[in-house]
């Protein structure tokens, strides 16, 4: 079974900074891509972030500039970064993964963390 377990959210003032991370644990191969969702009240889940295996990164454009997402292979953990944080950014943050389950027959697991708050007061 894999699991996406998600920490660092928080209460933070307009402009302070967080960082979440995210721990993917379970038997899996590898992991294609990681990234980070969120989702405020009354609106779509939407893209924060993305990291895929090559380290290539992809941000939405609320964010570019103020959040990086980093990823230590090692510990199969995936970041993020957020600096200046406004209000608008609050939400609640999703972690999601695209792994590789095995090799030989190719399963795949696409899921989700449990979801962290994130609250940016101004």
């Amino acid at each position: 079974q894999v699991q996406l377990v998600e920490s660092g959210g928080g209460l933070v003032q307009a402009g302070g900074s967080l960082r979440l991370s995210c721990a993917a644990s379970g038997s899996f191969f590898s992991i294609d891509a990681m990234g980070w969702y969120r989702q405020a009240p009354g609106k779509q889940r939407e893209l924060v972030a993305d990291t895929t295996s090559d380290g290539s990164t992809k941000y939405a454009d609320s964010v570019l500039g103020r959040f990086t997402i980093s990823r230590d292979n090692a510990k199969n953990t995936v970041y993020l970064q957020m600096n200046s944080l406004k209000p608008e950014d609050t939400a609640v943050y999703y972690c999601n993964a695209d792994l590789l389950l095995d090799r030989v027959w190719r399963r795949r697991y696409y899921g989700w963390g449990q979801g962290t708050q994130v609250t940016v007061s101004s």
